[in-house]
């Protein structure tokens, strides 16, 4: 049985892949892929041709057996539209059940948003690690509450949809926290914006 690997790929510029991802890539037989699209961008950059399977939120339940016997002679790799797969986006199912079945999985380092925005925060210490919060107001309020509970700096993911209704309910409970908001990470409209408890929020 061949062992699945995890290839992190760029957050948005193309360069920010490691040499071993793609020489992995270059070796799998296919690859499965939160968006073929997106990663078909990637591929077509460093000029690598392979099958491309979806692989996302909406199918992962109905694919975890059929990528189990295609491990047996094919080698595979994991891949997320940006990023290190499975935090956040589609693969942990997947993941546990190889685990499970004890069938190795090799992770690969590379480029992550969370250690991406930490070391460009200016901050120190420990932090958590949040994800997506809730769609829900009320259920949003609740999650942030909790957090505000917790004496350590907090990464979390929104949608630009959402941003500013989620800034609006942070700044009622997070009243004397900064808020540092990453927009655009490693592309050309890269932002970081401090916000400060007695700042404005922005339009």
């Amino acid at each position: 049985m061949n062992p699945l690997y995890i290839v992190p790929t760029p957050l948005g510029n193309l360069e920010d892949i490691t040499i071993r991802s793609l020489n992995i890539l270059k070796i799998s037989d296919l690859i499965l892929c939160e968006d073929t699209r997106r990663t078909s961008i990637l591929l077509n950059h460093y000029s690598i041709k392979k099958k491309l399977v979806s692989f996302n939120k909406d199918n992962e339940d109905k694919k975890i057996d059929k990528v189990l016997g295609l491990l047996e002679t094919n080698i595979i790799s994991l891949v997320s539209d940006a990023g290190t797969p499975t935090v956040s986006d589609p693969g942990s199912k997947l993941v546990k059940k190889l685990i499970e079945e004890d069938i190795q999985v090799i992770p690969l380092p590379g480029p992550s948003s969370i250690t991406t925005a930490f070391s460009a925060s200016g901050l120190d210490g420990n932090f958590i690690f949040a994800g997506f919060l809730p769609k829900n107001e009320n259920d949003l309020k609740k999650n942030l509450i909790d957090l505000n509970q917790i004496n350590k700096n907090i990464i979390l993911f929104e949608s630009p949809k959402r941003i500013k209704k989620f800034l609006e309910i942070s700044r009622k409970i997070f009243t004397n926290s900064n808020l540092i908001l990453f927009k655009e990470l490693t592309k050309i409209n890269e932002k970081i914006i401090l916000l400060k408890p007695e700042d404005d929020l922005p339009e």
